[in-house]
């Protein structure tokens, strides 16, 4: 049956080794210029038998023209497209014109061809074998850069895939924000990006796993933050050198630092995360050791039902958020001033949970205390993977 429906194919189209193959893709195993060399050979032999002429490989293939002549070229092309741009792995696409891909269609219903693959999977795959053989770069199902390629044109477009870094970061000093502020010379954002920005030569984005607060500092085990690079020049990165660098500012300390997969990029972005603060309370109606120690006996395995913060309410969706205090721990300093140790669920604002925000945060300190109270200075001590 293939020898017949192949002769009734070449019969009417002049094809080439290539898609007279991939017309019977889906059977046996090879190339498909090695199958369809294999089918016209043996369908020559049976011609002959009978006396025909044979139905030779034409000069020039009705239905692709010959494109895969032009890998070798191609291959050039490509090889400039990347110049400059270091990779290990890539991934070849095309954009074949609409008429090649209608006249394949055509040709698979006018013969009822449904083993056949179409000529932008064979093309690619034929590129890309060739292009590692040339470059000694691998294939890759999540690769560093895509080919996108005109076959007929020549032209190639190049997609360079992000880099994705983990970390952790601890804010050393208060004053500065997490990300680019007006009227602010730096952020935790910039002095992490500008050397992954110039070693890479791509643009660097900074994602933290939350925030803090300008005026609190991000301590303990640090705030885990991930950096994307988008088009980066240069990937083998010295995450060592560029950490020594962030630290010698003083102001913004990481640790940890590795590649991840952009899968692993977006579940430290999505998880959640308990934390743990040390708030200093001031209460300016006065507050004694027995009071900071009611407070605290309160607060610990409480639910707070937090409206989103009047400070905020711009930025964010106005609802009730619902978090639960896990742990809390009180250390008096004098008439006026308090320690609060709290871990707690994330998304639970610390300064709101000690004012009460105009009665948005229930329970709040102030209202445990039943006097006024507020957040006078606020540590991020350790954020907890859950």
């Amino acid at each position: 049956m293939i020898i017949e429906r192949a002769e009734r194919v070449l019969e009417s189209r002049r094809l080439c080794d290539h898609c007279l193959g991939r017309l019977f893709a889906k059977l046996g195993k090879g190339t498909n210029e090695e199958r369809g060399r294999a089918i016209r050979f043996v369908l020559n032999m049976e011609r002959s038998r009978r006396g025909l002429p044979p139905l030779d490989e034409p000069e020039t293939c009705e239905l692709c023209g010959n494109v895969f002549e032009r890998i070798p070229g191609l291959i050039g092309n490509m090889k400039t497209a990347a110049e400059g741009i270091e990779f290990e792995t890539f991934l070849v696409g095309s954009r074949f014109p609409r008429e090649v891909r209608e006249r394949e269609e055509v040709l698979w219903e006018e013969f009822g061809i449904e083993t056949a693959e179409p000529i932008n999977r064979e093309f690619n795959r034929e590129l890309g074998k060739a292009f590692g053989m040339a470059t000694g770069k691998d294939t890759a199902k999540n690769p560093d850069v895509v080919f996108i390629v005109e076959p007929y044109s020549g032209r190639v477009e190049l997609q360079i895939n992000p880099l994705y870094i983990y970390g952790r970061y601890r804010k050393l000093v208060r004053g500065i924000p997490q990300t680019p502020l007006p009227d602010f010379e730096d952020s935790v954002a910039s002095i992490i990006c500008r050397p992954f920005s110039r070693t890479s030569g791509g643009k660097c984005v900074f994602k933290g796993a939350g925030r803090e607060d300008v005026d609190v500092r991000m301590l303990g085990n640090g705030r885990p933050f991930i950096v994307e690079i988008k088009r980066p020049k240069k990937r083998r990165l010295n995450l060592d050198a560029i950490a020594a660098e962030i630290n010698e500012s003083g102001k913004v300390e990481v640790l940890d630092l590795r590649f991840v997969s952009p899968k692993e990029a977006e579940q430290v972005l999505t998880q959640n995360h308990r934390k743990e603060y040390l708030a200093l309370v001031r209460v300016d109606d006065g507050v004694t050791p027995e009071e900071a120690k009611y407070v605290a006996e309160r607060l610990a395995g409480l639910e707070i039902h937090q409206r989103t913060p009047w400070r905020v309410r711009n930025a964010r969706a106005d609802r009730v958020r619902v978090r639960k205090v896990h742990e809390a721990e009180a250390r008096w300093l004098d008439e006026k001033h308090f320690e609060l140790r709290l871990v707690t669920d994330g998304g639970l604002y610390i300064k709101e949970l000690v004012s009460g925000d105009r009665g948005r945060t229930r329970p709040s300190v102030s209202d445990l205390l039943g006097k006024p109270a507020w957040c006078e200075r606020l540590d991020v001590l350790n954020i907890f993977d859950d």
